[in-house]
């Protein structure tokens, strides 16, 4: 008996060490009664959890499943890239996401179901041991090996949003459901048949609390997540976070570091040893998000509001740092891009209330108007052979991207769809453009593209043709003003927002 305490101790430790691996979550285990105990791994390098569970069920008035959870309260936003792992035995095995207030099997609950056949459902049981009803989404999914599962409460209002991976989220919402505030969220696994164990491998886990009510001005910020994504096998993980608000990443030329702006100042983020470093800019301590390097890495422009009258000019300075010279003479302008031979500046002005593409000469001149088309123009870019220059526009009523030749010749619109889009950026090898996509009015205008809503990222051909998305994440402004590909072209930055 003398040795209990130790036998105790030891006890603790090994439970500890197996509860410890589990990302974004406190806890897991298993919901009702199955026959074989779940499991859950996850991997701290690529962020993905692997969970495995029995349970007969979760339907009628009791579930059985294996959870892997996390206490929250208030308003918050669940998404995941979710794919079953093997070809399963039962058709309406189910994954997905759970807000529950407790851990009992015949609990309340409000759950998104990802079924083994495709089916889709808004699941919830009122009350304790009530039988369950659902809302089938109008999105079921032929193929549901690779899907976004996403499951919000925004002032007791759930909505579930899902969609074939890459493709535009459908939602389901339900209102008259009531549970607590203190809920468990988290990921789930039933194998809907008890004798066996069912797999899913979850990816692009985010569980983000939204702007809140009091939210009102460009001064109240949310925290900020810094975010690398794998374009070819769509996962990115998070590899920096700030309580408060730093925006619009680029590479640098040789890509071992990122440059955003934070609280007026640019930083270097070196991505070996994850720490960011001020880059000196002198006086020039009112950087917007609009910086961009110039092809060759060695010039970095910046759009800065520390003269008077406080309007932002376009300035350059040394990629590395020192003081900066300026460019333009009139404000506001916005820089955005160089030219591939470093000889010219294309930015976006502000003359007579009206926004339009201007381009001048690096080292200094007179500015070129390159738009005049009525609406706003932005965003302007040169593509890597120098031989167009894309920006997004207003002209058609919804902001689509555009592309024109360096002269301004030859304007064409390139997207034509229901979204606001935003910030076109070429890829290195100039095969494909990837853009901000924001939702249509009326909860976006055409001419806005502001802080804390629902957008993704969408990848396309240079040549044209079909959008797919490539992120699904929550943020807007800041997440992707400026060119953010890696210098191989195999991945992307950008910021997502959370209040932390």
């Amino acid at each position: 008996m003398r040795h209990a305490p130790l036998l105790l101790a030891l006890m603790a430790l090994s439970t500890a060490g197996a509860q410890a691996p589990l990302g974004l979550f406190d806890g897991h285990g298993d919901v009702g009664t199955v026959r074989t105990p779940g499991t859950v791994r996850y991997d701290p390098r690529t962020e993905e959890y692997v969970i495995s569970g029995s349970g007969q069920n979760m339907w009628a008035g009791r579930d059985d499943f294996h959870f892997v959870w996390k206490r929250m309260t208030g308003n918050f936003i669940l998404t995941t890239r979710a794919r079953f792992v093997g070809r399963g035995v039962e058709a309406h095995r189910k994954i997905g996401w759970t807000i529950r207030p407790t851990l009992d099997a015949d609990g309340p609950h409000v759950t998104a179901a990802l079924h083994g056949n495709g089916l889709v459902s808004l699941q919830t049981r009122r009350t304790r041991g009530a039988t369950t009803e659902q809302v089938v989404s109008p999105d079921s999914l032929s193929d549901p090996s690779d899907a976004v599962v996403q499951l919000e409460r925004r002032d007791g209002v759930y909505l579930m949003s899902v969609a074939r991976w890459g493709d535009t989220l459908v939602t389901t919402r339900l209102a008259d459901v009531s549970l607590p505030d203190s809920v468990y969220v988290g990921l789930y696994v039933c194998a809907h048949n008890d004798t066996v164990v069912e797999r899913a491998r979850f990816s692009n886990v985010r569980i983000t609390v939204p702007a809140w009510a009091e939210l009102r001005t460009y001064r109240d910020f949310l925290g900020s997540r810094l975010e690398i994504l794998d374009v070819g096998s769509g996962n990115a993980t998070v590899i920096h976070t700030y309580a408060g608000s730093f925006q619009a990443p680029n590479w640098t030329h040789d890509g071992k570091a990122l440059v955003y702006a934070q609280d007026g100042k640019l930083y270097r983020f070196d991505l070996a040893s994850r720490a960011p470093r001020e880059i000196n800019t002198a006086f020039a301590n009112k950087n917007n998000n609009d910086h961009v390097l110039s092809f060759d890495g060695k010039l970095m422009g910046i759009s800065d509001q520390s003269a008077p009258p406080g309007q932002s000019l376009v300035y350059v300075v040394p990629a590395t740092g020192g003081t900066p010279r300026r460019v333009t003479e009139r404000g506001p302008s916005y820089f955005h891009g160089f030219s591939p031979d470093g000889k010219w500046m294309a930015f976006t002005g502000q003359r007579d209330g009206v926004f339009d593409v201007y381009k001048i000469p690096t080292a200094g001149g007179a500015e070129i108007r390159l738009t005049t088309a009525e609406g706003l123009d932005d965003g302007p870019e040169y593509s890597p052979d120098g031989r167009y220059i894309y920006f997004n526009s207003s002209r058609t009523g919804r902001m689509q991207i555009w592309r024109m030749k360096p002269d301004g010749s030859e304007q064409t619109q390139i997207t034509d769809d229901g979204f606001n889009n935003w910030f076109p950026h070429v890829s290195p090898d100039g095969k494909w453009i990837v853009y901000i996509a924001f939702p249509p009015p009326p909860e976006v205008s055409a001419t806005d593209h502001p802080f804390y809503k629902h957008v993704t990222l969408r990848l396309m051909p240079i040549a044209g043709g079909r959008a797919r998305v490539i992120a699904y994440l929550y943020g807007g402004q800041g997440t992707i003003n400026v060119p953010s590909w890696s210098p191989d072209g195999k991945r992307l930055a950008f910021v997502s927002n959370t209040k932390m």
